[in-house]
């Protein structure tokens, strides 16, 4: 069965009054969509549909899964054709598991919160030219628990209308990308961001913060105001811009063929390696935030610091010297020619969710050029 004909066929015989039972016509096609050979489903990835269990859900399913990343919808990252309760319009849309995460979240807004905060990580780490098309809010028009996580637990989607469905086709390019968003999304969720290191013990002025592994754990987007650590070097102001900036940076990376690296790597804001057969000299990123659009200050301070640690961390003790890159929260303007003359690369946020630079970044696929 064509994939457009199974998704209008669910749309016109779906009945959730009519139960789950084995001769409920709707049902039994959702149960069938497992043994399904001619769906256009990429490469390895299999499919199977949901219409409820003990009673018919409202808002019926059809999961997609790659088997090397998850195969259950319970926990973990899946893609998922999920319908409204008007049967009116289908999502296809990147989904997070919620029952594993219910479990911790026991509060529905609690939980819905949280999907929410771990959605906006993971479109951090996608390819902005393809996730640019898939900013879609699923609405699925239930006020059961279940299909309002979905709305708030998806990281990106594309709706169809049921009566206005696009061609097989284009339904099989948009699971075709689509598939490629969940990889980007599972290599960021396994990406491991850590500072500081446990070698350098943290505490935090003000009764009301406590260490925390996560940097962004207990950040409060409304909340821009800084923070200090203790650390054995002595008392270094951080801003949760900049956490957040080198954060979202790292999860951008892996989509690249970059490892992020912060662990172990103090003072140095992020690291990042290729492998051995690309490249042995590391990638050093310093990252500033540019306050009140003047940039003069933290190009001033991203070429000390980029300079310092290059000639003190790797030049002087032997190691291969290293590629500098200068990360910033906006665009430094004229300051990027400066950067790139001294051999150092700039980057800078372009949008919510995408990242420009200058040609020597570009030329490391790091960003798309200025």
């Amino acid at each position: 069965m064509l994939l457009r004909d199974l998704l209008i066929r669910i749309a016109e015989t779906y009945d959730p009054k009519a139960g789950t039972s084995n001769d409920v016509p709707a049902q039994v096609l959702l149960r069938s969509v497992k043994r399904m050979t001619d769906l256009p489903l990429p490469h390895g990835f299999v499919a199977s549909g949901h219409g409820g269990q003990t009673s018919a859900s409202s808002t019926p399913w059809i999961g997609v899964f790659d088997p090397a990343i998850n195969t259950q919808p319970h926990d973990g990252l899946y893609l998922a054709y999920i319908f409204d309760a008007s049967l009116t319009s289908v999502t296809l849309t990147l989904q997070q598991g919620v029952t594993k995460l219910s479990r911790q979240y026991t509060g529905q807004g609690e939980l819905r919160r949280e999907l929410k905060r771990r959605a906006r990580h993971l479109r951090a780490g996608m390819q902005p030219e393809l996730a640019v098309h898939w900013q879609y809010q699923p609405a699925f028009g239930s006020k059961q628990a279940r299909p309002r996580a979905y709305e708030a637990g998806s990281v990106v989607a594309r709706r169809y209308e049921t009566t206005d469905m696009p061609s097989e086709n284009v339904l099989a390019e948009d699971l075709r990308i689509a598939s490629l968003l969940l990889r980007d999304a599972a290599a960021s969720q396994r990406i491991w961001l850590h500072t500081p290191t446990p070698r350098e013990p943290v505490t935090h002025d003000g009764e009301d913060r406590q260490p925390v592994a996560d940097p962004l754990d207990g950040f409060h987007p409304n909340d821009s105001s800084d923070y200090y650590v203790r650390i054995k070097a002595g008392e270094h102001r951080r801003e949760r811009r900049h956490e957040a900036l080198i954060r979202d940076f790292g999860l951008h990376v892996v989509t690249r063929g970059y490892t992020p690296i912060t662990q172990d790597m103090y003072p140095r804001d992020l690291v990042l390696r290729r492998s051995p057969a690309e490249s042995q000299a590391d990638w050093l990123v310093e990252g500033k935030t540019v306050k009140h659009g003047n940039a003069t200050r933290a190009v001033r301070e991203a070429v000390g610091q980029l300079l310092e640690y290059s000639y003190y961390l790797y030049e002087r003790p032997g190691k291969p010297k290293p590629h500098l890159i200068a990360l910033f929260t906006e665009d430094v303007g004229h300051y990027a020619e400066y950067l790139e003359q001294r051999g150092i690369a700039s980057i800078w946020r372009s949008g919510d969710e995408g990242w420009a630079g200058s040609a020597l970044a570009a030329s490391w696929d790091l960003a798309v050029r200025a």
